[in-house]
């Protein structure tokens, strides 16, 4: 039986490889045998990604860029595209938080969340866009959020960013069809991931255990996503065997959209 989910021969871009939902994706990839690319801002993490595939018999390089910046994201997507022959996956993982409603959401958070989160994820696609469409298609993933379908608590600027990432993965799904390029998105609720953990031991000192217990059981499963289980969804639109689906978001996310009431 054919083995499914392969990526063999297959160059992949995945921006925020060094940790959490990142790193998650990247090593799945390259468990499968894709050429996997990290860019990342955070250089050491990425390094810590790539080292743990190539450990274990893949293929990683990474590459430093702040993808806030538009100059350096073409230099490196062009300097990867020359290096591979061809860019077949782009994977738009790279994204910061931010907690606060509208009042306490000050400009400066906006830029910081737009620059990152919206801007971020448009400069890799317009600097991959054309390689994909020369080379005869390609897939682009994005990570959006839950947070970009339903309401949630404290997540102005946040939400606002995700819900871009969902409307910019419609459009170009819309835009590239007669390119064979197929453009996706995944919505994770929670995941348990270091920033999860950073967070509750900074704003709730001494009360890690009960506060971790109470956001597990803010999904309606119980418990926190594994970031591997985002890389399983990941890999699975991002392979051949999901050739029939796009412009999709598909929410991970544990019952939260649907039970939670």
């Amino acid at each position: 039986m054919m083995e499914l989910f392969r990526l063999d021969n297959k160059t992949a871009i995945i921006t925020g490889g060094g940790s959490g939902i990142g790193q998650a994706i990247a090593t799945t990839f390259g468990a499968q045998g894709a050429d996997v690319h990290i860019i990342e801002l955070n250089e050491e993490g990425g390094k810590a990604t790539a080292a743990s595939i190539t450990e274990a018999g893949g293929k990683a390089t990474v590459h430093a860029c702040n993808v806030a910046n538009q100059a350096e994201v073409i230099k490196v997507i062009d300097g990867i595209a020359q290096a591979t022959g061809r860019i077949d996956i782009l994977v738009n993982c790279a994204g910061i938080a931010h907690v606060g409603n509208l009042e306490n959401t000050t400009e400066q958070d906006i830029d910081r969340i737009y620059a990152v989160n919206i801007k971020g994820t448009y400069n890799c696609m317009y600097a991959t866009i054309n390689k994909m469409k020369a080379q005869g298609g390609g897939v682009i993933l994005n990570v959006a959020s839950i947070a970009a379908s339903v309401g949630i608590p404290d997540r102005f600027a946040y939400s606002m960013s995700k819900g871009a990432v969902l409307t910019m993965t419609l459009s170009v799904a819309k835009d590239y069809l007669g390119a064979n390029i197929r453009c996706n998105c995944i919505s994770p609720a929670r995941v348990h991931t270091p920033f999860v953990d950073g967070f509750i031991a900074k704003n709730y000192p001494g009360r890690e255990q009960e506060m971790f217990d109470k956001l597990s059981k803010t999904q309606p499963i119980g418990r926190m996503a594994k970031p591997v289980e985002i890389g399983n969804l990941a890999l699975y639109l991002c392979s051949d065997e999901a050739g029939f689906i796009t412009g999709t978001d598909y929410p991970i996310d544990g019952g939260f959209i649907r039970l939670n009431n």
